[in-house]
């Protein structure tokens, strides 16, 4: 495979993707200063230069070369119809594209749209999904504030990204349909998504993602109740087991994800470990 001279990826340039795309690039050790205004950022200890973009420009751009990688949205992807390499899902910016009616809209299935004017910002996903499910709409695409379309009776429905859903409930909306979850991915073309460089950005990024999932956990048990420590505490693949000092112990070191941390601890120590300890890992080649 031809070495990539510099490796060009795109950014978002704004709005929620930017900054955290932004701090898993230098967690993962590239070096940069972003200068106001400017539109773009070249790593100072590797051949990396950081492009800011649109959010929804970002897909076309990398499958047609301009640029070799790119961090953006799974919905935008599907939504450009770009034909990309998915390298690295990032673990960002998860969320789900919903359609969503008024409080008072009888509502039972797709069907019930039908003929209906439905305000989005992701008019191909939209009409392909109503498409499927034998209605046909009028899509109105706009971009922002689509939660302010149906109060003003501008829309009977919406399709946009949901997180948390509170904007819906103050503008007396609620979600009746999923049509899919999506989150931050970085993407390539079939030309870069195979040059070793792009391998390396890859592996760089992937450690970074596993250390923020996973703590960490140390602890002693006695050998005959290994076995028992195993099945709460099996590991990324397997635990570390080492010989101490006192006889008829171990001492095991093992991944356990973040979320599952005290609930694990407290398991451990009901069944006799002892000198239990949780370490961050702030970054891992697994």
């Amino acid at each position: 495979m031809k070495k990539l001279s510099t490796i060009k990826i795109a950014i978002p340039n704004k709005g929620r993707l930017r900054d955290p795309s932004l701090e898993l690039l230098k967690a993962a050790g590239y070096r940069f200063r972003i200068k106001e205004r400017m539109l773009y950022a070249t790593c100072s200890n590797a051949g990396v230069t950081l492009i800011f973009l649109r959010a929804d420009d970002i897909p076309l751009l990398v499958a047609s070369g301009i640029v070799d990688l790119g961090i953006t949205g799974q919905d935008l992807v599907r939504e450009k119809n770009a034909k990309i390499k998915e390298i690295l899902p990032l673990e960002l910016g998860k969320c789900r594209l919903c359609v969503a009616v008024s409080d008072n809209f009888k509502y039972k299935n797709p069907a019930s749209l039908d003929g209906k004017r439905i305000a989005t910002s992701f008019p191909n996903i939209t009409k392909s999904f109503f498409k499927k499910n034998r209605a046909a709409i009028d899509c109105l695409e706009m971009s922002g504030a689509l939660e302010i379309t149906v109060g003003l009776g501008l829309a009977d429905a919406i399709v946009d990204i949901v997180e948390t859903g509170d904007t819906l409930r103050e503008n007396k909306l609620r979600v009746v349909e999923d049509i899919g979850t999506y989150q931050t991915s970085l993407i390539g073309n079939a030309k870069s998504a195979l040059s070793p460089e792009v391998k390396q950005i890859r592996r760089r990024l992937e450690g970074i993602l596993i250390a923020r999932r996973y703590s960490m956990l140390e602890y002693n048990i006695k050998k005959e109740l290994f076995k028992k420590a195993e099945t709460i505490t099996p590991g990324f693949e397997a635990p570390t087991v080492s010989e101490i000092d006192e006889a008829g112990w171990c001492a095991v070191k093992v991944m356990v994800e973040k979320k599952q941390v005290i609930e694990v601890m407290d398991r451990l120590e009901s069944l006799g470990a002892t000198a239990i300890l949780e370490t961050e890992i702030k970054n891992c080649r697994l």
